[in-house]
């Protein structure tokens, strides 16, 4: 089962005591900075947790999987996480 951002919300609620409101415009401030320092180029990185980085793609070939036929896949931009060490230690 996938951890939601509503879940994030309710356990908020829980452990600090604070109106489900509340919580909601603090998960949605802290996601929307997250989003703003990336559209800017900016990496994002939280200590214990891990590193958001926008990578620049290069055009490259592809193939239609169904079909076979050969085309040119754009260049484009990818959002990539490196987890940090501790938090690989506390998932191992």
């Amino acid at each position: 089962m996938s951890l939601t951002k509503i879940d994030v919300v309710e356990s908020i609620c829980e452990k600090i005591g604070i109106p489900k409101k509340d919580s909601i415009r603090i998960v949605e401030s802290i996601f929307d900075i997250i989003k703003a320092d990336l559209n800017n180029g900016n990496d994002v990185m939280i200590s214990g947790f891990g590193k958001w980085s926008v990578k620049a793609k290069k055009k490259r070939k592809g193939r239609n999987p169904q079909t076979g036929e050969a085309l040119m896949v754009a260049a484009r931009k990818v959002v990539t996480f490196k987890p940090s060490y501790v938090l690989r230690d506390k998932v191992n």
